[in-house]
């Protein structure tokens, strides 16, 4: 588990890309047979990857945690972005195709991965934060999730959005996830862009084709910032940057967010003149 501290405006506005890159992307998310974590300390968000092969992985706690076991005091959301796989929890199993969720609780305390196949295995992106409350474990598939169609080729942005963990959707104590799907010819994401004070945020970039990827941008609306992402990385958002992109081509993310609300329209938004 990798731990990552908070950065102030002034700082982000005087780094070198390499320092960007240091606090705020995820290079390395899935590793044959490991779970990694980067523990964030906007909002306490833990970011990672679970990628079984030919070993079924548990879900450990850390040192870090001070916890008896990783859902003592934390939730968990999974999406699936490989293979089919399996996630059992505290003994109920969940099946979860390519694009499909998994909600888990807070008390849940064995929790294992696995694929169908190590040809094709799975890649479950997962993210986890604090909770008070506990809500019952339950999965859904991208046709359960109401897909939603936006955007305009006109304006490069044609995209499908899934909502899974949210307000309408699968319950929680803070956590908001899901991800959305840009269609053939459209390569902007999120913009114009906007901010939430409220809420930090996490992308999870992946279906990038190989020798493609996408410029991220990020920081204050008036000194952004830009990283460049590929295929399986993810970034961490603070609450006061903007988050967002263009590929080389069409792509998909998987967005989170954790905080002070649960409202998927909380956003503070921003006309692109004003950008800078």
């Amino acid at each position: 588990m990798q731990i990552r501290h908070e950065s102030s405006r002034k700082e982000v506005a005087q780094m070198s890309t390499e320092e960007l890159r240091e606090n705020f992307l995820i290079e390395t998310l899935f590793t044959p047979n490991q779970i990694q974590w980067v523990y964030s300390h906007y909002d306490r968000v833990l970011s990672g990857g679970a990628m079984p092969v030919e070993a079924t992985l548990t879900l450990e706690t850390n040192d870090a945690l001070k916890a008896n076991y990783f859902l003592e005091r934390r939730e968990l959301g999974i999406i699936n972005v490989g293979g089919k796989g399996s996630i059992s929890a505290d003994g109920e199993s969940f099946e979860l195709d390519k694009l499909g969720c998994l909600y888990l609780g807070k008390g849940t305390q064995v929790v294992t991965f696995s694929s169908q196949s190590a040809e094709n295995p799975a890649r479950f992106f997962l993210l986890s934060s604090p909770a008070h409350h506990t809500y019952p474990n339950q999965a859904f598939t991208k046709e359960e999730a109401f897909p939603v169609s936006l955007g305009m080729l006109e304006t490069s942005n044609q995209r499908t959005i899934y909502k899974y963990i949210h307000e309408g959707g699968l319950q929680s104590c803070q956590l908001v996830m899901g991800l959305t799907v840009l269609q053939p010819g459209s390569v902007w994401n999120t913009m114009p862009a906007h901010t939430h004070d409220r809420r930090m945020e996490a992308y999870c970039y992946f279906d990038i084709p190989e020798n493609h990827g996408v410029l991220h941008l990020m920081g204050e609306p008036t000194q952004t910032r830009h990283l460049w992402v590929a295929n399986h990385q993810a970034i961490i958002s603070p609450p006061w940057s903007i988050h967002s992109g263009c590929g080389t081509s069409s792509y998909s993310f998987i967005w989170g967010m954790a905080g002070e609300n649960k409202d998927f329209t909380d956003m503070d938004l921003l006309a692109i003149p004003s950008l800078r």
